[in-house]
């Protein structure tokens, strides 16, 4: 624990859930719970008014969902970190989150500890994924399961890699891991973690599953179709 306290908003439709949630969170000692909402639409309203570090974001939600609110939160200037958080294990609605710039995604039926540790990790800059899910999603979204269009600007992104980057962001397309992408192109893990690292950050982009919608949506990895003429 540090000396930095954490504020956050838990947004969800269901009343014990957000006061069960409140008590695990400031039990922790650095996260203060500073709003709570039951549904996207005030969600919103709270967020702008109370300027969290963190929101706990439901993603099924009446009037407004999750998924929508989170693309609200991250239009603003100097956006909260969202984590999303929901009981169904539904792949498309994961992609449809990260996509509106979810910086993480958990599944509900997590302990304590560990959904103190997700707020922590997203808060100090990392994406908060976990892995069996990550891995899922990636590969789903190689079989073409997103849309074709969740990034507008993707052709002027493309302009800001160089060809071995594009390539890499290929076969991060595939739902490769790095060891899996390092034995296809003949380079070291090492290697291809910092071109992950550096496209990451070329393409602001939050994840690895952002990648691998816009390497789709460019028709980027190998196995995948041309472009439509």
């Amino acid at each position: 624990m540090t000396d930095t306290v954490i504020r956050v908003v838990v947004v969800d439709d269901q009343t014990l859930i957000r006061a069960g949630t409140r008590a695990i969170l400031e039990s922790a000692g650095d996260i203060d719970v500073v709003g709570e909402a039951a549904d996207g639409a005030e969600a919103v309203a709270v967020c702008r008014d109370r300027r969290p570090d963190v929101v706990l974001m439901d993603l099924r939600m009446p009037r407004v969902d999750g998924v929508t609110a989170t693309a609200r939160l991250k239009k603003d200037p100097d956006p909260p970190y969202v984590l999303a958080l929901t009981t169904f294990n539904d792949d498309q609605l994961m992609i449809d989150a990260l996509t509106a710039g979810a910086d993480g995604f958990l599944l509900k039926q997590l302990t304590p500890k560990d959904l103190i540790s997700a707020v922590r990790a997203v808060h100090g800059g990392a994406s908060v994924l976990n892995t069996e899910l990550s891995k899922r999603i990636l590969r789903r979204i190689a079989g073409r399961l997103t849309p074709p269009t969740a990034f507008p600007d993707a052709a002027d992104r493309l302009d800001l890699l160089s060809d071995r980057e594009r390539e890499v962001l290929g076969h991060v397309g595939l739902g490769l891991n790095n060891a899996e992408i390092a034995e296809r192109l003949y380079m070291s893990v090492s290697t291809v973690k910092t071109y992950v690292s550096r496209t990451l950050t070329k393409l602001h982009l939050d994840n690895r599953v952002q990648a691998a919608l816009l390497a789709n949506q460019l028709r980027l990895a190998p196995s995948a179709p041309p472009p439509d003429a």
